[in-house]
Order: C-alpha cells, then structure tokens, then sequence
C-alpha cells in the first residue's frame, strides 16, 4: 500500500489502492531473484522490455510476500527496464502486474524452515513474455530505487516494532514457564535458579533498550521523513531482530523439548525472526552501509584530537610535564 500511496498515479489509485485500502484485496511485492545476489538491488535483472504500448516481462522472482493470499490481486514488481543506463541506479523500475496475467506463473511456495505462513505466504514467480500496459508503470521508468526505498524504510521499521512483540510475548512465556510451581529441578523451581532469573532480567534490560532505538528511528521518521532517518532505521532493523532472537531463545531453553516443537509458539516465532536478518536488506549491507558513513568523520575527528592533543600538551608544559602521545 506504501508504493502506491506515496508513488501511485491517481488512476492506479482508484484500481488498486481504494481497495486494498477498504480490504477487499491483497498485493505482492516482488523484488528478489533467486539467479542474482539480491541485497545488491542493482543486480536485479527480470526484463522489463517496452514494446508498443506495454512492457514484456522476463524472467523470475522469489520470496514474492504475500503471493500465496488467495485476496492477492496486484504483483508489485520490480525489474530492469533500462540495462544500458550509465547511472546503475536508474536501470530498475516498478510496474504493477495484476495477478492471473497470461504469462505469469506462481511455480511454488516458499517454507520458513518449514513453516508455510501461509495465508500470506512466500511464491517463487515465473515470467514468460507476460505483458503489461504502460499506464501500470509506477511513477516512470528508471525510479525504481527511489520508490522501493519509500517503501522499504517505512517496512524495515515496521519489522522492528513487530519483532518487540515477538521478544515481549516470549519473555512472557519464559516467566510464566519458570514460575510454575510444578516444575522443580534439584529440589528448586526453575526461578530459582540464578542463570535463569539473569535470563529474565537481560530479557526485560535488551527489550527496553531495543525499544528506545525504535522510538528514536520513528521520531526521525516524523520530524523529517524516511531517507532522513537511515542511519535510525538502519541501527532498529539490526539491533531489534536480534534482541528478539535472544529473548526467545532463552523462552527456548526454559521450555526444554517443548520449546522446539508445536506445542508452544516459540519454534515458529523464532524461525520468523531468523527471516528479519536477511528481510529488506541483510544485516551485513546495514552495517556494512553505517561503518562507512560513521567513517567519514575520520578526518574531523583526527582533527578534533589534534586540538585537544596541543591544549593538553600545553597545560602540561605549563606545569613543568613532558607528555608522551600514543596518538
């Protein structure tokens, strides 16, 4: 809905977003290719051909959520439209496919170690010469990037918030697990254990924490707007996941054997927020992204040290001191 909100023309609008708007359907959105390392979006190849008044589509698409709904309706898609452009960039660009398109294929779902989710669902999707009016084109060609980073900041937050409710739900399971008066080990119930009780204070500690860094990325969010917030939102989409991991893990252990298999929620949330690691961007490209922009402050700060190295050196020069720099 974010694309075609932000990005929609107004006839797009009226065909796709009212009622998506109202629930009376379902989209997809379509990016990653299972030929091509996909956390580098530039790689991104299905073909997007113009011919006459439409594009011809080629190629496949995997991870494509929420293909597997029977509400789907709309493939929000997104492939190379102009391979020979010089800026990389501008290669890429978004078209809307509607669902049953003659040449579109949904060849298989996808599992989350095991797990289906479905309704919604992960598809790997097929296209063969599958062609599509020019009007379904999403802003214009060569603004792919543009608008599927208006979208995947806004998501990558929103799996931040989703992910505090998985960690807080599973602490939850872990504390009421370890005060069960029927589960004694060695003659003490299990919150009595000192491992166990540091278990739930980390917990409480990293989710309070890991919210913070939420609230702090969606006030950016709101005070500017989403490209003004990546350092924000980048630091939430790689701390939360991972707090969540650990919260539940520990539910995990509390639980023995029953923490791994259906009869707790705990294997399914955990196999759900293992997938938020590598969701609309890997951790690595996240850090790997910030580490670089944290950087740059390499010479203002050489700077900011060779200031406070000379004040330094002469106060104590003033005091009859010899200082000797490691720096």
């Amino acid at each position: 809905m974010e694309v075609l909100a932000k990005y929609g023309s107004e006839a797009q609008k009226r065909e796709w977003l009212a009622p998506l708007l109202d629930g009376q359907i379902r989209s997809a959105f379509l990016m990653t290719e299972p030929s091509i390392s996909s956390s580098d979006a530039t790689n991104i190849s299905l073909s997007m051909k113009r011919e006459g008044g439409g594009y011809v589509l080629n190629g496949s698409k995997w991870w494509s959520s929420g293909a597997g709904d029977p509400r789907c309706k709309i493939y929000i898609v997104m492939g190379k439209s102009n391979p020979a452009h010089p800026d990389p960039f501008k290669r890429q660009s978004v078209i809307l496919v509607p669902a049953g398109t003659k040449g579109v294929t949904v060849k298989r779902m996808l599992s989350v170690y095991g797990y289906d989710d479905a309704p919604h669902g992960h598809a790997e999707v097929i296209f063969e010469n599958a062609r599509v009016p020019a009007s379904n084109l999403v802003l214009g060609e060569g603004r792919g990037f543009e608008i599927i980073q208006g979208r995947l900041g806004p998501g990558r937050i929103h799996h931040a918030m989703r992910s505090l409710g998985a960690a807080e739900r599973a602490l939850e399971w872990m504390i009421a697990r370890v005060n069960d008066p029927s589960r004694l080990t060695f003659g003490k119930q299990l919150k009595e254990h000192g491992v166990i009780i540091e278990w739930i204070a980390r917990s409480r500690m990293e989710i309070d924490a890991a919210r913070l860094v939420v609230l702090a990325a969606a006030h950016k969010i709101d005070t500017s707007d989403a490209k003004g917030a990546l350092k924000e939102i980048a630091e939430a989409k790689v701390i939360v996941p991972q707090v969540s991991l650990a919260v539940i893990d520990r539910a995990v252990q509390s639980f023995g054997a029953a923490g791994v298999c259906q009869d707790t929620p705990l294997a399914r949330m955990w196999a759900n927020q293992r997938t938020l690691r590598i969701a609309d961007g890997p951790d690595e490209v996240h850090l790997q992204q910030m580490g670089r922009n944290e950087s740059k402050r390499g010479k203002a700060l050489q700077a900011k040290l060779e200031v406070q190295k000379n004040k330094a050196e002469e106060l104590l020069k003033q005091n009859g001191i010899q200082a000797k720099w490691h720096l």
